[in-house]
């Protein structure tokens, strides 16, 4: 879960339509409209959930509401209430959904507030509450994990991802422990490369925490 950058001008076709008028339904908004919708979320998020941010399939996505419908009908066709989830079972939107009440703003909304001050990621796929929250924020990102079910099936996925990023950490720290000063140069060099490489990757923000043993 990473921070998002909403682009505030809506996709158009969400302008046609109004909530207590118009439904969301499998036809509306219309395939084309859907379409429209998904390009502004890729901008976004890139081709991957804005919860777990594992990759995005044409037959393993859904445009999500992040508060509910039944509970929030205003946010049917609000731009801002729309995410990119994935449609594994038991994760993310759709355990979000089915996972009883909870009060939504305990929940972390990406494009607002960083996920990064809340969430570690570690190499064994887990995520973690981040040390030295306030009790409210220690709330929120427990919550959060709840919710989303962020260490259900997501977490083998990237347990998987990470190995071989987990193995790179361990060649850099043990170059680290040189303290020489012309290997650390490189080294800082090739850090800053990799993360570069990996920055638009599935599962990024867990990369990143390895590569920089926040893990």
């Amino acid at each position: 879960m990473q921070y998002l950058r909403r682009d505030p001008a809506a996709p158009t076709c969400l302008a046609k339509y109004q909530h207590g008028k118009d439904k969301w339904s499998m036809q509306s908004p219309t395939p084309p409209e859907r379409q429209e919708i998904w390009t502004k979320l890729f901008a976004m998020q890139g081709k991957r959930c804005a919860y777990c941010e594992a990759d995005l399939t044409d037959t393993e996505k859904e445009i999500e509401h992040f508060r509910q419908r039944d509970r929030y009908p205003k946010g049917t066709f609000d731009w801002t209430n729309l995410f990119g989830s994935c449609k594994r079972k038991n994760t993310c939107g759709g355990h979000k959904d089915s996972c009883g009440g909870y009060v939504h703003s305990d929940l972390i909304k990406p494009d607002t507030e960083d996920p990064e001050h809340f969430l570690l990621f570690t190499a064994m796929g887990t995520v973690h509450v981040r040390r030295n929250l306030s009790d409210q924020d220690q709330r929120r990102a427990k919550e959060t994990i709840r919710i989303l079910n962020l260490n259900g099936p997501s977490k083998a996925l990237r347990k998987a991802q990470l190995q071989q990023y987990k193995k790179k950490a361990n060649e850099f720290a043990d170059l680290a422990a040189s303290n020489d000063p012309s290997i650390m140069f490189l080294l800082e060099d090739e850090i800053r490369n990799e993360l570069s490489a990996t920055a638009e990757l599935p599962y990024a923000t867990a990369i990143r925490h390895v590569l920089t043993n926040q893990s």
